[in-house]
């Protein structure tokens, strides 16, 4: 069947009825160079079976993360997941469960989103959050225009050790906007630097954005920089590994002001690049600032429990330029992924996990300066993903490869000053003999 399954008799039928004598007149308008002037160079129309046979073997080209002893890391993090998480989400009422825009008649979807938005307040402290976002990098960009919508100030201070897709993301929202976005460098243990902070702190500052841990793995100090924020009653925007923050105290407890992030590492696997969805939560008294729906439990006049839309703030459908946001879909079926990967697991699954994180990546990295096989750049304050630096780190990382070990991410492009450097992130479930084969390897060709 043709893509486009009209006869040459129903096609000029078509013409006829608007007026036109041909394919070409439908399209004059557009300028001459841009016209197609001969057929399509495409093969012959492939059979059902040539087809298919034709999409294996571009499959077969694929590598899959699973045959390969993966460090990998930088913002999408391979990691367990458990077979039950699969078998649950792939249930009918879950799998096709979509933006409740019927809000009250969608009980199981307002429920699912209720229970993600408990637990993404049990992680972050924070009083609210709204429905998930499309991405971590999303998330950090709404959150920015929030702060906006609270102080209406113009100035965004965030550091360089953001993840650098996340700036963009940033710079590409606020490019039609008055937002002034300014990038703060790090010091000699890869974090923001608080001096260069403190200096441009002013009372035109809406936010300071800082990333726990960074995208060097290392942990900031936010006390601090929550203090020197809130001298200039500017907000703080924390972007939080949902994961780490079963490590520490609540980020209200640091009077953080707004929580924001990435849930992939919460139950989405690694593939192409992720399931992502992003989540922000806040204050209570930010609550209608939020960009995003949030969903209440309540008691109809019976006393019997349900779901409610309790606020629908951001949609472009209904409020148009008055919205906070054009994102009108939340990512339903990853949020819910990550409440059924997070009850799986529970509070103390979730922390020792974590908690193996660290210890697990601390262990290699130990290994790996002790033996001299690279050189330390940043320290050892970090969580669950290190900077080292490795000689000739390309010809390297191909070597690597070829004994199935991608060792990490390569920094040199993407900050210049960090050539030859590697990001490497340790999952919690990596055995020991994992590890061990990553050092050995490594001794081998250095």
């Amino acid at each position: 069947m043709p893509y486009i399954p009209h006869t040459p008799k129903e096609r000029q039928e078509m013409l006829e009825t608007i007026g036109k004598k041909s394919l070409c007149q439908l399209f004059e308008t557009l300028p001459v160079d841009l016209r197609l002037r001969k057929e399509l160079n495409l093969d012959r129309g492939l059979s059902e079976k040539e087809a298919l046979d034709f999409i294996k073997q571009l499959a077969a080209k694929n590598k899959n993360l699973d045959a390969y002893n993966s460090f990998l890391g930088g913002g999408v993090y391979p990691h367990f997941v458990p077979a039950a998480l699969k078998a649950i989400l792939q249930q009918g009422g879950f799998y096709t469960s979509y933006t409740p825009y019927q809000a009250e008649a969608s009980q199981g979807t307002l429920q699912a989103i209720y229970e993600y938005q408990s637990y993404i307040c049990l992680l972050t402290g924070m009083d609210v959050t709204s429905a998930s976002l499309y991405d971590g990098a999303s998330a950090v960009a709404e959150s920015i225009l929030m702060a906006r919508r609270i102080n209406k100030r113009k100035k965004v201070l965030l550091g360089r050790s953001l993840h650098p897709e996340y700036r963009q993301v940033v710079k590409t929202y606020t490019a039609g906007i008055e937002i002034d976005i300014e990038e703060l460098k790090w010091d000699k243990e890869g974090k923001i630097l608080l001096p260069e902070l403190e200096m441009n702190l002013n009372d035109d500052v809406s936010a300071v954005v800082v990333a726990l841990p960074n995208f060097f793995g290392l942990v900031e100090d936010i006390k601090t920089i929550t203090t020197l924020a809130h001298k200039h009653n500017a907000l703080v925007i924390v972007v939080a590994n949902p994961l780490f923050l079963s490590l520490v105290q609540p980020l209200s407890y640091y009077e953080v002001d707004i929580v924001c992030g990435e849930g992939q590492i919460l139950g989405q696997r690694a593939y192409w690049g992720g399931e992502t969805f992003g989540f922000i939560a806040t204050r209570q008294e930010f609550l209608r600032k939020i960009p995003g729906r949030i969903v209440g439990r309540t008691t109809d006049k019976k006393g019997e429990e349900g779901f409610v839309l309790t606020l629908q703030a951001r949609e472009q459908h209904i409020r148009r330029e008055k919205a906070t946001s054009n994102i009108c879909s939340n990512q339903s079926l990853n949020a819910l992924a990550c409440s059924v990967y997070l009850s799986l697991l529970g509070e103390q699954g979730i922390k020792a996990l974590a908690e193996r994180i660290f210890s697990r990546a601390h262990y290699l990295y130990e290994q790996l300066v002790s033996k001299k096989l690279v050189q330390e750049v940043f320290g050892s304050h970090f969580w669950g993903e290190f900077v080292v630096k490795i000689p000739h780190l390309e010809q390297v990382g191909k070597e690597m490869k070829k004994h199935r070990i991608l060792a990490g991410v390569k920094l040199g492009k993407l900050y210049p000053q960090l050539e030859n450097c590697l990001l490497v992130f340790v999952d919690g479930d990596k055995s020991k003999k994992d590890l061990d084969s990553f050092v050995q390897t490594l001794e081998k060709l250095i």
